[in-house]
């Protein structure tokens, strides 16, 4: 070991400040004043131990320097590896960690210790204060003398803290408050009783009960194809919305009309309920049936938002007119009671407009050769056409529309609902005979049906035959029908669901 460039040779660098000595296993200390007072008299330097403190082993490891090393045995506390395992010089009150030291300890004792200062800290809190979402501050305790050591904590009476817990809930927590939206709703001003009609009277009610401010505008005309008188009234009607107006068009009056729902797209905020894709209506010549299709096209593309009634029907209109979103709001049943039917078997029941689209020429083939009768409940645009189908089938009788209890009576007479649809998007009177338990066969219904009855090809002429007569002669078939249709009678939409979902479609136009 040289003393003068302070080198050691049979140990670790100590560069003047400390070293480990491995064969003495302790941590030892030179200082440079003791240095150079060796290399001038040719001593060796003085020598301190300093005992190693805490559960880690440093034994073979230099120590980094650090500040106040002493010169005595003494533990250095603040340059000694491990720390936070020596224990304090003394117990003292921890400051919370949730608050804020006002001033420094020697601050206070008027040491010269000056505070730096904190501009960004705001001042005391002079009473209680709540914080409302800050996580573990909801009362901060304002600055206040302290309580005495060993005295008792008031403590608030339960009675008061809770009176004032109640206090500070709202009034109608966790009940949906919204502004009343008002929408106008166009439909077309026809009295004879069909789904679409139905339909638009339980919504228009349902969004009432809701809170919205519903303002019905009721057509007249020959919708999809109305003439020009019909054309400027819905103009009339669209113009006197105001601007960024909430409106809500029957798919019958709108999508014949493109033109006059796209002069307001820019204007209003349109919604497109469509019952039934006018190209899917039969009985109409190619050229009719292309020009509508376009007309609803241009229509549905030009509408803010597009609503169907079940979900097959949904994905056909995204699908053939290209639609980027079509929202689904299925017509719900009203209540009704099991009714008790004739003798089980020969009273069948068909309610429908009598139009080529309803299948009611395949019915007539189908019961051609039966022991059954049917009653056919529904309007006819063409009473000839009607009166030509079945006048030679003399079980098969037309009673035209029938309203409230004399639909009521007709229903409570049914042994069986036949509903030989060529194309349907719902459905209607399959779920008011389901809610009554009258058994169903049809076609073209699979949403209204589901599970509740026996669901044949549109057209099948055949199949609809067979159906009917192991209607007539296998009791086990006629009981399976009927339990079916009790079981889908418990599944059966609400009309309260059906404004729910409108509602919620609705709502949407204002984001």
């Amino acid at each position: 070991m040289r003393f003068g460039d302070v080198h050691v040779a049979d140990g670790v660098l100590a560069h003047g400040r400390s070293l480990v000595r491995p064969a003495s296993r302790h941590l030892v200390q030179l200082s440079l004043r003791s240095v150079a007072i060796a290399t001038a008299t040719g001593r060796p330097p003085e020598v301190t131990f300093v005992h190693r403190h805490g559960s880690r082993s440093r034994d073979d490891r230099p120590q980094l320097p650090g500040r106040g090393l002493r010169s005595r045995a003494t533990p250095a506390r603040s340059d000694v590896r491990g720390g936070r395992d020596v224990h304090p010089r003394g117990a003292g009150r921890r400051q919370h960690r949730r608050r804020h030291r006002t001033r420094h300890r020697t601050a206070r004792r008027g040491a010269g210790r000056a505070e730096l200062p904190q501009p960004r800290r705001g001042t005391g809190v002079r009473r209680g204060q709540h914080l409302d979402g800050v996580p573990g501050e909801g009362h901060r305790r304002s600055h206040r003398r302290p309580r005495p050591r060993g005295s008792p904590r008031r403590i608030r009476a339960r009675a008061q803290r809770s009176a004032r817990r109640a206090a500070r809930i709202a009034r109608g927590l966790g009940r949906l408050r919204t502004r009343a939206v008002r929408v106008h709703v166009v439909v077309p001003a026809d009295d004879q009783p069909s789904g679409g009609n139905v339909y638009d009277r339980h919504a228009t009610a349902g969004l009432a009960a809701l809170g919205f401010d519903v303002r019905v505008r009721a057509l007249a005309g020959t919708w999809p194809q109305p003439d020009d008188d019909a054309r400027d009234r819905l103009a009339e009607v669209l113009a006197s919305v105001p601007d960024g107006g909430a409106v809500l068009l029957d798919g019958l009056v709108a999508c014949g009309v493109p033109e006059s729902i796209g002069a307001h797209a820019d204007r209003l905020r349109t919604a497109v309920l469509v019952h039934l894709p006018l190209a899917e209506e039969t009985g109409l010549n190619p050229a009719t049936t292309a020009r509508l299709d376009n007309a609803e096209r241009t229509t549905l593309r030009a509408a803010d938002l597009v609503i169907a009634t079940s979900p097959q029907a949904a994905q056909r209109l995204a699908r053939h007119h290209g639609l980027h979103r079509v929202r689904t709001a299925a017509p719900g049943t009203e209540p009704a009671a099991l009714v008790p039917g004739t003798d089980g078997v020969s009273r069948l029941l068909c309610v429908a407009s009598l139009t080529p689209r309803k299948g009611h020429d395949v019915l007539v083939e189908a019961l051609a050769n039966l022991p059954l009768t049917c009653d056919f409940v529904g309007p006819a645009p063409d009473p000839d056409r009607v009166r030509r189908l079945i006048e030679h089938h003399e079980g098969i009788r037309w009673r035209g529309p029938l309203h409230g209890a004399e639909l009521a009576d007709a229903y409570a007479s049914a042994d069986l609902l036949v509903q030989p649809s060529l194309a349907e998007t719902y459905g209607m009177a399959v779920t008011e005979a389901l809610a009554r338990g009258i058994p169903v066969i049809a076609s073209a219904v699979p949403d209204a049906l589901g599970d509740g009855g026996l669901l044949l090809q549109p057209g099948d002429t055949a199949a609809l035959t067979e159906a009917l007569r192991r209607w007539s002669d296998d009791p086990d078939f006629r009981s399976r029908l009927r339990a079916s249709s009790l079981r889908r009678r418990d599944q059966l939409p609400t009309w309260e669901s059906t404004a729910r979902q409108l509602a919620a479609a609705l709502t949407s136009l204002e984001a």
